[in-house]
């Protein structure tokens, strides 16, 4: 399909990541302002693992849009602020390791728009980049979920899954990291690519 398609607002995908951006802040009021640790848990690990579906329909029935170009990834750093925030908030998981989590997110996010803003050449996203990511946007309704409201104490699976994920966590974390070190060349190049297309026009 044409890159400079748009299939225009009203499109079934932008619909999914607007429900998705308005089902953030029933995660935030549930997690706040009830005892219901579990359910904000799954809530927020429904939010996470959903986060292809608009792609994922966008691609099916031709409706990309550059409303949706916009929104999705929006939505998905939205998301990914509000869960690490959160969850750490609640001290269900330590703040050092959201701050470092957080950090990354950051940097990854300012690279993207520096090179954009610099016409770089499209850069795609490495494989273990995506499993990475995956692995860490799965350990925070984990930590929520082997956290309980009040301090309580945990119980015998809530301990041994905490240290599931905990282990999880850690690679992802030190996969995140390294995986951010290897796009410095691809960067590198992207930015040449770029430039030399605009001296070619």
């Amino acid at each position: 399909m044409d890159d400079d398609f748009d299939a225009g607002w009203r499109t079934w995908p932008n619909l999914v990541t607007a429900l998705r951006l308005a089902a953030i802040p029933f995660y935030v009021l549930v997690l706040f302002t009830t005892d219901h640790r579990a359910l904000a848990a799954w809530m927020l690990g429904v939010l996470g693992a959903t986060d292809w579906i608009d792609g994922y329909l966008a691609r099916r029935l031709h409706q990309t849009s550059t409303l949706g170009k916009i929104i999705d990834p929006t939505a998905d750093r939205v998301l990914v602020m509000t869960g690490l925030i959160t969850v750490a908030l609640v001290h269900a998981v330590p703040w050092w390791f959201a701050g470092a989590t957080l950090a990354r997110e950051i940097v990854v996010s300012g690279l993207t728009l520096t090179l954009a803003a610099l016409g770089a050449a499209r850069i795609d996203v490495l494989w273990w980049g995506k499993v990475s990511t995956f692995i860490l946007m799965a350990t925070y309704p984990a930590f929520l979920l082997t956290s309980n409201p009040h301090r309580a104490p945990l119980s015998t699976w809530q301990h041994d899954l905490r240290l599931v994920t905990w282990l999880f966590a850690v690679v992802g974390l030190v996969m995140a990291y390294l995986v951010g070190v290897s796009y410095v060349g691809p960067a590198r190049r992207a930015l040449a690519a770029g430039r030399a297309g605009r001296e070619v026009e």
